[in-house]
């Protein structure tokens, strides 16, 4: 038997996440990620899924501290960033700045090295955007978090604690997801004791994939089309009785509303003031529910953490072209943690394939 794509198949052991996909529950490391989310800081949450126990004050002071002296990037990398031709889109260039990052020890992933990858992402995101758009680099600043200092890099402005907020619960939110693709990629170049920087670009060249990391933009795109419609209704039937995909609705893992995007859903309305383009979201999810409910019956297809990440980062006024490259900075911290658990135990990872090629002799 060929299970295409690995579905269904355990190939290891974590204790990173574990994703009840029938009740709609996502936990990390044994603590509702919902609940983290609503409770606890970036730093906080990245500290338990690397060390495995959520930190006192003194140990997060400490990690804020290294987050911070961790951030400034180096001259020789924003050469790098420089010669990457302008054509080539934000995952690429992380791609290509993280695999120059100096490691502390090549034959071992380290908590340190993690840090390092994660806090450059921000750095690294903004310098390239101020070479495309002929502006200034924000000044670098050791002051502020790190969910503060990424919305400040990619806007230059200081951000606003409810701004702060609701970046945080997103990034809080998609950290961490289990065995996706990404992941498994960072995992597999991991077992072959290979170096973290080079398991880390794995991962973002997996990102890359449309199929994983570009739901938000596909988003945007349906929203955009949704606002010039009279009936958003008939506008949803019509693009499913043409078998065209929904974007922000449905998941592989979820049979129920995606913890995720209830959550970032929330904070959303708590924030909420007069704001025409979420309540077009709404009314958009609202209309694709019923028509989906109506026409793909039993397939229980509830949006999911793309739909609200859209209407998030949109109302942060992070551009379109950064919705992946902020789901990478984000998912930096489980990628490294799973790099460091597959360590732990290595085996490589070495499935088969079935021939079903011809014989000539």
């Amino acid at each position: 038997m060929i299970a295409r794509g690995l579905k269904g198949i355990t190939c290891t052991e974590t204790k990173m996440s574990f994703i009840d996909g029938e009740q709609g529950r996502l936990i990390y490391r044994g603590y509702d990620a919902a609940d983290l989310a609503q409770t606890h800081s970036f730093e906080e949450v990245a500290y338990l899924l690397w060390y495995g126990t959520l930190p006192n004050q003194e140990q997060l002071i400490e990690l804020k501290k290294q987050f911070q002296a961790s951030r400034k990037l180096p001259d020789n990398m924003k050469s790098i960033i420089a010669s990457v031709p302008h054509s080539h889109d934000m995952l690429s260039v992380l791609r290509t700045a993280l695999s120059s990052v100096e490691l502390t020890d090549e034959n071992q992933a380290t908590i340190t090295d993690a840090i390092s990858l994660t806090s450059l992402t921000p750095a690294i995101i903004a310098y390239r955007q101020s070479l495309q758009q002929d502006i200034a680099f924000p000044e670098e600043r050791s002051d502020l978090d790190h969910v503060a200092y990424y919305l400040y890099m990619i806007t230059g402005k200081e951000p606003s604690k409810a701004y702060v907020q609701a970046l945080e619960t997103y990034m809080i939110l998609t950290m961490e997801h289990g065995l996706n693709a990404s992941t498994f990629s960072a995992r597999v170049t991991a077992s072959t004791e290979s170096d973290i920087a080079s398991a880390i670009t794995s991962a973002v060249g997996t990102m890359k994939g449309p199929l994983h990391g570009g739901a938000p933009s596909g988003v945007i795109e349906l929203l955009n089309e949704s606002v010039q419609q009279e009936d958003i209704r008939e506008f949803i039937r019509e693009k499913v009785q043409q078998g065209e995909k929904l974007m922000g609705f449905g998941h592989r893992v979820y049979k129920t509303w995606d913890p995720r995007a209830q959550a970032i859903k929330k904070i959303l309305q708590q924030q909420k003031q007069e704001d025409d383009w979420f309540d077009l979201a709404l009314n958009v999810e609202e209309a694709s529910i019923n028509v989906l409910e109506e026409l793909k019956p039993g397939r229980n297809l509830y949006t999911n953490v793309e739909f609200y990440a859209a209407a998030i980062l949109r109302e942060l006024t992070i551009p379109t072209n950064l919705f992946t490259a902020t789901f990478t900075a984000s998912r930096m911290v489980g990628w490294t943690a799973h790099v460091m658990e597959q360590l732990e135990d290595n085996t490589i990872f070495r499935p088969s394939a079935e021939y079903v090629g011809p014989f000539y002799s």
